[in-house]
């Protein structure tokens, strides 16, 4: 996966993009430590993580050491369970630089002083992904019955920030037909992709929203889950993630 250059005036309807993926990154970097010359001693890096950073800490490093190796200065994880956190923390200058999607992006450049550098493509060179609409595999359920509403699924959404766990399914499914979720379904509950896709793999909630990139991941890491799991609703393409900056950021670092 490779990074190119884009302009942070891709703003809301380019706000529709998040992903986890394997990526390669050449230049990136911040710090609020800084040398007696004005350039950091340390940058911090803000990663959205819904398992934390003993679980996600081994599969970011190896990224990390690549980006301390590029920019001679060591480059340390701040690991957060939301977007709302990260964008709070590059704000308060707790963090420097961050991988966001689409529309914690906005936030951070509105709120945070923050620009952004570059966008992260595939391997198969796709700078897209999709938002998806899940249901547990042989329940049945359809995106007819879905979206009858009359209170009868319980539904898990995104974090109030993500873009394909809220945004997308509300901009391309709910508000064209005016579907209110909250009047929707029998109940509604805010997570991360993982918590909502294990929601509808073990029968806590009946559909959830996710994104293609979450079931790449669950096929590879554990086909067992993504066996039970089926998609019956995709958005179309929305833009990938993207590397975040402060704008106060040493230009050379960038």
């Amino acid at each position: 996966m490779s990074l190119s250059r884009f302009s942070p005036t891709r703003r809301l309807m380019a706000a529709a993009g998040a992903a986890v993926m394997i990526m390669g990154l050449a230049a990136c970097g911040g710090g609020d430590d800084k040398k007696a010359g004005g350039a950091p001693t340390e940058i911090t890096f803000s990663i959205l993580s819904a398992e934390g950073q003993a679980s996600s800490g081994p599969m970011w490093q190896p990224l990390l050491d690549d980006m301390s190796k590029a920019i001679g200065v060591p480059v340390k994880p701040y690991f957060g369970s939301n977007y709302t956190v990260l964008v709070e923390a590059m704000r308060g200058n707790h963090t420097q630089v961050g991988w966001f999607s689409a529309k914690p992006e906005v936030e951070a450049i509105d709120r945070a002083k923050a620009e952004v550098i570059a966008r992260t493509v595939n391997r198969e060179g796709l700078d897209s992904y999709q938002s998806t609409l899940i249901v547990k595999k042989g329940s049945g359920i359809t995106l007819d019955k879905v979206m009858a509403c009359g209170k009868q699924y319980n539904f898990g959404i995104g974090d109030a920030q993500s873009t394909s766990g809220t945004l997308a399914p509300l901009t391309f499914l709910f508000n064209p037909r005016g579907v209110v979720p909250a009047q929707c379904f029998k109940t509604v509950r805010s997570a991360n992709h993982q918590a909502n896709a294990f929601g509808v793999a073990t029968g806590v909630i009946e559909v959830a929203t996710s994104n293609s990139v979450n079931t790449v991941f669950m096929r590879r890491e554990n086909p067992q889950l993504a066996g039970q799991i089926e998609e019956i609703w995709t958005s179309p393409p929305i833009p990938e993630s993207g590397i975040v900056v402060r704008e106060d950021l040493d230009p050379a670092l960038k």
